[in-house]
């Protein structure tokens, strides 16, 4: 391991992925075992997802996830990655994270993304429509003021106020410039497209303005990261999440994952072929040695404090092996 390895955290989002031939409630379960899993390997922080009417994610209530995850953990960190801050008052994401925060204390963290529904159907359903992303500083700015007790209603956040209850900003687009001028940690990816990522992490360092929640810029890069005792093996393990992006590419929905011998065995189309590809480039896969070497890369390029890794696979045991493989390349 090598000391730039040494000095970065590493950390778990799961986004309870569902399974072709396995029920959405078994996917909610396989993430609270992988919590439990990712703890006992020394991981830093596991956080959930939101998504809304996703055939291919379970995982849509990420405050009563992170509820389960935290209750059947003891020491590792756990947050969101995010919850959608525009799909919901921040009076009530306070109370949410007051909670959490009240029943686990200085476990949580509050990450936020500014993403509304996938589709227009979701976006109706949830009341909300694409210019709500809009305003995701002011959002952010009148949740954060529920923990201080700054509301001009006069009204407090219960049990939120007064607690402090670490925010995160999920870079995606103006996403790192909220974050540098609220003065936030940001989270960004992905790996794949390494040029845009810099341009991000540069832009967000630059204009990074000093809060009570971060003296100086922090950043997450988060991305997929496969460990195998084959490059070959490795690539396999991206092939489900690869044809699910290329599926919903190219026939709108993202559906459950598939066996990666299912994805290998199928006749694709020209489109389907170039967007799975490309779902396979770029990304951090390979054996130990090769990770390690590309993880030495892309954090001194980055400068970043801390890995979110964000692999999902069809197959379980594979998934938690190479997540035991990159905890030994961390722990040297």
């Amino acid at each position: 391991m090598t000391s730039v390895i040494a000095a970065t955290r590493f950390s778990v989002l799961d986004r309870s992925r569902t399974r072709e031939g396995h029920p959405p409630g078994e996917a909610l379960r396989d993430t609270v075992a992988l919590a439990r899993e990712v703890e006992a390997l020394g991981y830093h922080r596991f956080w959930v997802s939101e998504h809304h009417g996703v055939p291919g994610v379970a995982g849509s209530a990420p405050t009563v996830l992170a509820a389960a995850v935290a209750a059947a953990t003891s020491t590792i960190r756990v947050g969101t990655g995010g919850v959608m801050l525009p799909n919901h008052r921040p009076l009530v994401v306070a109370e949410q994270f007051g909670v959490l925060e009240s029943l686990f204390p200085g476990r949580i963290d509050m990450g936020l993304g500014r993403s509304v529904g996938f589709t227009t159907g979701v976006r109706k359903a949830l009341g909300r429509d694409k210019e709500d992303a809009e305003d995701f500083a002011g959002q952010l700015q009148e949740l954060l003021g529920w923990f201080r007790g700054t509301s001009p209603t006069g009204v407090r956040a219960r049990p939120a106020d007064g607690l402090s209850v670490p925010p995160f900003v999920l870079a995606m687009g103006e996403g790192a410039t909220i974050a540098a001028e609220a003065g936030l940690p940001m989270v960004i990816g992905d790996l794949r497209n390494r040029e845009k990522m810099l341009r991000g992490v540069e832009h967000y360092r630059d204009r990074f303005r000093p809060s009570p929640w971060a003296p100086e810029p922090y950043v997450v890069i988060s991305g997929n990261v496969a460990v195998a005792g084959t490059p070959e093996q490795a690539r396999r393990l991206l092939v489900p999440e690869a044809w699910s992006m290329a599926y919903s590419r190219t026939h709108g929905t993202f559906p459950p994952l598939p066996p990666a011998e299912r994805v290998e065995a199928l006749t694709m189309t020209d489109r389907e072929r170039g967007f799975y590809e490309s779902g396979l480039t770029g990304q951090l896969a390979g054996t130990e040695e090769q990770v390690a070497h590309e993880l030495e890369t892309v954090l001194k390029e980055t400068g970043a404090q801390e890995v979110l890794v964000t692999t999902s696979t069809y197959d379980r045991d594979a998934l938690l092996d190479s997540y035991r493989r990159l905890a030994s390349i961390v722990s040297g």
